[in-house]
């Protein structure tokens, strides 16, 4: 996992790896995010990065290979994740505003909270995936298998699970409107507290 090194300001927050701050206190959030994403972008396996709070626009994470990185807070806006590989990441409370997931198999990852906006993830595999709390709208996990995912709380708008498995998927107090659960095995799903 990640290694948390403290924020040499003092603040609290753990610094960003290659950095002795957190993004907060970067002379230049802008600068580190760059910084950031040529390390990704040069290579196919990236493990143990720290980088929550930056933000990431246009940039193609596609077909890399992650392990226990951290990426909470941060902002996505247009970024492709196509076909990535993903184990034990951590992007609680981050934003996403038309990113790409399809054809990934992303694993023990953690969406809490976080907020997804025309987003896709078809084609994917999403077991062990949390989404508790998080706000998901306009988005698409079409022909996905959702294996014992978490949508607990989660506010769900305007998205698509067709042809999805959802076995063991917890919906339980999930806010939902006009999502379409088509060809999907919702009986699988739990939807309520007590199912099994």
């Amino acid at each position: 996992m990640f290694t948390l090194t403290p924020c040499a300001a003092g603040c609290g927050r753990f610094a960003l790896t290659g950095s002795p701050v957190c993004a907060i206190h970067a002379a230049d959030p802008q600068k580190e995010a760059r910084r950031i994403a040529d390390h990704i972008t040069r290579r196919e396996r990236i493990k143990d990065l720290n980088a929550p709070d930056l933000s990431f626009e246009n940039i193609d994470f596609s077909r890399r290979r992650f392990f226990g990185c951290n990426f909470s807070r941060a902002f996505f806006s247009r970024c492709s994740f196509i076909e990535s590989f993903m184990r034990m990441g951590f992007f609680d409370f981050a934003r996403f505003h038309e990113c790409d997931f399809s054809k990934s198999d992303l694993q023990f990852l953690s969406f809490g909270g976080a907020s997804l906006l025309n987003c896709t993830f078809e084609g994917s595999e999403l077991t062990h995936v949390n989404f508790v709390g998080a706000g998901i709208t306009e988005c698409r996990f079409n022909n996905s298998n959702l294996y014992n995912s978490r949508f607990i709380n989660a506010t769900m708008d305007r998205s698509d699970f067709v042809n999805c498995n959802l076995k063991k998927t917890y919906f339980i107090k999930a806010k939902q409107e006009g999502i379409s659960f088509k060809s999907s095995n919702t009986a699988e799903a739990i939807f309520e507290y007590g199912e099994v």
